[in-house]
C-alpha cells in the first residue's frame, strides 16, 4: 500500500488581478484537480524578519534542520514498529490527539509552544533543541527495553533450546555429581548425537586424571545427548578445551538445591521487566511522534514563510496551501497541473520545441538542498 504524499506550496496573491489572497487560494484550489489531490488551506503567521542576509542563511539552516528532524521522525516511526503489535503502529501515530491527516490539514501555528513574536533564528533552534532532546531520551528508552527484550529472549530460550543451550534443571539431580570432593568434580557435556561413540571412546583419555567409566548418560533430544564425566578439578580447564576441539559442548552447570526455583522466578523477573520497559517506550514514542511531528511541520511552516518572503517580497501577500495526493503518481500529476504557475520564474522557465516547460537555470545557480528548482514555494513530502 503506497504512503500519502504531502504538497506544502505558496504562490504570491498576484496570480488573481485583484490581488486578493482569499480569490488566490481560490484559484489555486481550482488548479489542482480532485484525482490530483485535496486542497486545504495552511495557516502561517507572520513572523519577525531581519536582514535579507540573515533572511538567506535561515532558509539555508531551515533546510538542514528539515532533514534532521524528519529522520528523527521516521526513527521515531521505527521504534513504534517495533515495539507495537504487527500492523498497529498506526494506531499510535496521533498528533496532539489527532490523526495525522486532520492534523495536516488543519494546522495551525502553536502559539503557547513557539510564540510568533519570537526571531525566526529563536525559534529554529528551540524547535531543533526540543527534536535532539525527544531524540536522545527515546533512544536511551529503547536501548533498555532491547536490552531487557534480549534478556528474556536469552532465558525462554533455555526453556526450549536442545540439551547444548537449555537449561538442565529438570533434567539433571543432585545425585548425578559427585558433592563434597575436594579434589574431583562432574561435569556436563552435551554430546552430538553422531559423535556419541566417539565420546564414549576418547573421554577417558582426554586429559589424564579423569576418573574411569565415571560418564553416563541423563537425556537425549534429536540434537545432542547428556553426558556426565567426573575428573580432577586441575584438569577440568583441559579438559574443556579439549572437549570442545573435539565438538563436545561442555554445559556451564553447577548444582544448587534451589536452582530450579531460582530459575523460574529470574525469567519470571525478566517477563515482568520487559513488559514494564515496553510499555515505558510505547508511552514515549507515542508522545515523541506527536511533538517530533509537529516540530517538523512547524518547520516547514518556517520554511514555506522564509522562502515566500525571498522569492516574493514585502510586505508578503500571498497564499499557501498543503495538497495531499493519495499516491506517488497524483503527487506527479499536481504538479505538473502546478506548473501553470512556473512564469513566475520569469526568464528561468521557457518552453522546448514540444511546448514542455524546461528549466533554463544553470545548475550552479541553484541554491538549497533540493536538485529541482521550481519557480513557487514548492516543498513536497511523505508519511511512512
Amino acid at each position: 500500500m503506497s504512503n500519502s504524499k504531502y504538497i506544502l506550496v505558496a504562490l504570491p496573491a498576484t496570480i488573481v488581478r485583484s490581488g486578493d489572497e482569499d480569490e488566490a487560494f481560490n484559484a489555486l484550489t481550482a488548479t489542482v484537480s480532485p484525482d490530483a489531490g485535496e486542497v486545504a488551506r495552511f495557516n502561517i503567521p507572520s513572523f519577525k524578519i531581519g536582514t535579507l542576509d540573515a533572511l538567506v542563511l535561515q532558509a539555508d539552516e531551515l533546510a538542514k534542520v528539515d532533514q534532521q528532524v524528519e529522520s528523527a521522525v521516521a526513527k521515531v516511526a521505527d521504534v513504534l514498529r517495533n515495539v507495537c503489535e504487527a500492523g498497529r503502529a498506526g494506531e499510535h501515530k496521533m498528533v496532539n490527539d489527532k490523526p495525522i491527516d486532520q492534523y495536516l490539514r488543519n494546522f495551525t501555528w502553536n502559539k503557547v509552544k513557539y510564540r510568533s513574536e519570537r526571531s525566526i533564528g529563536e525559534l529554529i533552534e528551540a524547535l531543533h533543541k526540543e527534536v535532539v532532546l525527544l531524540d536522545n531520551d527515546l533512544k536511551s528508552k529503547y536501548t533498555q527495553y532491547q536490552a531487557a527484550k534480549s534478556n528474556l529472549i536469552a532465558l525462554e530460550r533455555k526453556q526450549t533450546g536442545n540439551l547444548s543451550t537449555k537449561s538442565l534443571y529438570g533434567i539433571v539431580t543432585k545425585d548425578d555429581f559427585v558433592t563434597g570432593s575436594e579434589y574431583l568434580e562432574t561435569l556436563l557435556i552435551a554430546i552430538p548425537n553422531n559423535l556419541e561413540k566417539d565420546w564414549l571412546k576418547s573421554y577417558e583419555i582426554l586429559t589424564p586424571m579423569v576418573v574411569p567409566r565415571s560418564s553416563a548418560k541423563l537425556d537425549q533430544d534429536e540434537e545432542f545427548a547428556l553426558y556426565t564425566v567426573t575428573l580432577f578439578k586441575k584438569q577440568i580447564p583441559e579438559f574443556v578445551q579439549k572437549a570442545r576441539a573435539n565438538k563436545f559442548v561442555p554445559r556451564e552447570f553447577t548444582w544448587t538445591d534451589n536452582g530450579s526455583e531460582k530459575a523460574k522466578q529470574e525469567i519470571d523477573s525478566a517477563r515482568i521487566l520487559e513488559r514494564k520497559i515496553l510499555n515505558e517506550t510505547l508511552r514515549l514514542a507515542m508522545t515523541a511522534w506527536s511533538d517530533e511531528f509537529m516540530a517538523w511541520i512547524h518547520i516547514k511552516a518556517l520554511r514555506v514563510y522564509v522562502e515566500s518572503v525571498l522569492r516574493y517580497g514585502l510586505p508578503l501577500e500571498y497564499t499557501s496551501a498543503i495538497i495531499r495526493a493519495p499516491n506517488a503518481k497524483a503527487a506527479q500529476k499536481a504538479k505538473k497541473q502546478l506548473d501553470a504557475y512556473n512564469y513566475l520564474g520569469g526568464n528561468a522557465f521557457g518552453r522546448d520545441k514540444k511546448g514542455n516547460i524546461k528549466n533554463d537555470i544553470p545548475g550552479d545557480l541553484m541554491a538549497g538542498d533540493t536538485a529541482e528548482y521550481s519557480a513557487y514555494v514548492y516543498y513536497e513530502f511523505e508519511i511512512a
